[in-house]
């Protein structure tokens, strides 16, 4: 099982019009830029993202893409679906007899792994993900301040 470049690049583009929407509408040239995404694959991806009512789109001057729901609301798994990523761990292409005689015998593990994997999906939501991110940001600000700080400190020890 894997997920795709697809799903991956949904989510990291979700993630950021989450950080960016503050400001209004984002761009798909922005989220492009900062995320080193090719803006044509943008665009095939906001096009299923809005035909699921994960996105609006904001046309003219300014315009660009805003979240259509609240972040809690919308799930990892719900941007994964909506660009046609399947979360499939059988192998078997969804067929309840994967071989000429039957299931495989390993069919019911895999099943329940894509169960599992899906629950997991459904319940990370952007808003998680987006405060996930926001702390981070804020230890690496604080690390960063932090640090000159200690080597000039131990720059002064050394010269004396």
């Amino acid at each position: 099982m894997r997920l795709t470049t697809k799903g991956r690049f949904a989510v990291t583009a979700m993630i950021d019009l989450a950080l960016q929407q503050d400001t209004g509408p984002v761009s798909l040239a922005g989220i492009s830029q900062r995320q080193n995404i090719s803006l044509s694959y943008l665009e095939q991806l906001f096009s299923k993202l809005r035909r699921h009512e994960l996105v609006e789109s904001v046309r003219g001057p300014g315009g660009g893409y805003h979240i259509a729901r609240a972040l809690k609301e919308v799930s990892v798994a719900d941007v994964i679906l909506a660009v046609d990523e399947p979360l499939d761990a059988t192998q078997c292409g969804g067929k309840e007899n994967c071989t000429d005689e039957g299931q495989c015998m390993t069919h019911d593990l895999w099943s329940s792994l894509n169960t599992k994997m899906l629950e997991y999906l459904g319940s990370v939501t952007l808003q998680c993900l987006v405060e996930k991110h926001k702390q981070k940001d804020a230890e690496r600000t604080i690390q960063f301040r932090e640090r000159p700080a200690a080597s000039n400190a131990a720059a002064a020890q050394h010269t004396h």
